[in-house]
């Protein structure tokens, strides 16, 4: 069997980490890797390649920035060049990115089977482009690996039941594996010059970057606390910072980190301030109260006991949330028993 898995950005990387690992040992499946370049620079692509082991990508499209159209059109053009060269028997494609639709709406217009780990998040937000991604890849795609019940629950909504499996997450598989890495040599993921007390904040989503009253309110509840927040500092960002919003004192800005120095900063910290999907859970799977600086989120399965709190860009519920105590209760299992990458290439295997 001959399966293409098309990444393209940092959630991405990780989750193909995992998935890759488990494809690559079976002797009967021969794996392309194929890399659009939507995240390109050392920090936010090639750092995953090297810490987590990934293989080299066969391809690289090197498709770089650009409007949603430029950049989707190009990956298009690319990733339809390597099937017609490669011919997979199934293309698997992660997430919710440019890259995901690109790679799915390529094979399926070839009439190459598609498969799409992650699938049936919904934020119910069409303002969000990943929002988009999400619902065309999967109607468009032929298996459907939902993480969540409450992924099954939407998939089923929409007609797709048929075609969908829970896996699990690959992110909970990825949390696990590499935390005892982490563990078995803490020192050698710590950042140099960290404060011993902090929350860890990271803002990346247009949502927030592209709206200055958004980025201005997020910024004046930070300014509002009392505790060190540690920014490690996302491309979209550090542009807007450069032009036209003020920083904090309080906020110690850091380059962009790799995936085991997040997951050790997370470890580490007291709490998280994110509009990020995936550090969202990662900090649920690490018992890190998380408050979500967005208006809705894809997880709920982390709301309960406020473990994940929604804060929008509200400065009120973002001081009142980061001095709330943290939760007592205990987590709550929906997230899979840490073997999604072998439950997906078992149904990749029997499809």
């Amino acid at each position: 069997m001959k399966i293409v898995s098309v990444v393209g950005a940092r959630p991405q990387f990780i989750k193909a980490a995992t998935v890759s690992r488990v494809i690559r040992a079976n002797p009967s499946v021969n794996e392309i890797l194929l890399h659009t370049g939507q995240h390109y620079d050392e920090n936010m692509s090639d750092v995953f390649f090297r810490e987590l082991n990934i293989p080299e990508p066969d391809y690289n499209l090197e498709a770089g920035s650009g409007s949603h159209a430029e950049q989707t059109g190009m990956m298009l053009k690319g990733i339809e060049d390597v099937l017609l060269k490669e011919k997979p028997d199934c293309t698997l494609v992660y997430g919710d990115t440019n890259s995901t639709l690109a790679g799915a709406l390529a094979a399926a217009k070839l009439h190459i089977p598609v498969a799409h780990v992650e699938a049936g998040l919904r934020s119910f937000n069409r303002f969000m482009p990943e929002e988009i991604n999400r619902i065309v890849t999967d109607r468009i795609s032929d298996l459907l690996f939902a993480p969540t019940k409450t992924a099954i629950d939407n998939l089923t909504r929409e007609g797709l039941a048929d075609i969908t499996c829970f896996t699990g997450d690959v992110m909970y598989d990825s949390v696990l594996y590499y935390r005892e890495w982490i563990l078995q040599d803490p020192g050698k993921y710590k950042i140099p010059g960290i404060p011993a007390n902090y929350l860890l904040a990271t803002i990346h989503r247009a949502e927030n970057t592209d709206n200055p009253e958004n980025l201005k309110n997020i910024f004046r509840a930070f300014s509002r606390l009392d505790q060190v927040i540690v920014l490690p500092i996302h491309p979209r960002l550090r542009k807007i910072l450069q032009s036209s919003v003020a920083l904090p004192e309080n906020v110690f800005i850091i380059e962009p980190v790799g995936y085991l120095r997040m997951l050790k900063l997370t470890m580490d910290a007291a709490k998280v301030l994110t509009d990020s999907g995936g550090l969202q859970k990662e900090a649920y799977f690490l018992q890190k109260q998380c408050i979500t600086l967005r208006t809705e989120t894809e997880w709920i399965e982390t709301l309960h006991d406020q473990w994940n709190i929604v804060a929008g860009s509200d400065p009120e519920i973002i001081e009142k949330a980061v001095q709330c105590a943290p939760p007592a209760a205990p987590l709550l299992p929906g997230f899979g028993n840490g073997k999604s990458a072998e439950i997906i290439l078992e149904k990749l295997l029997s499809f």
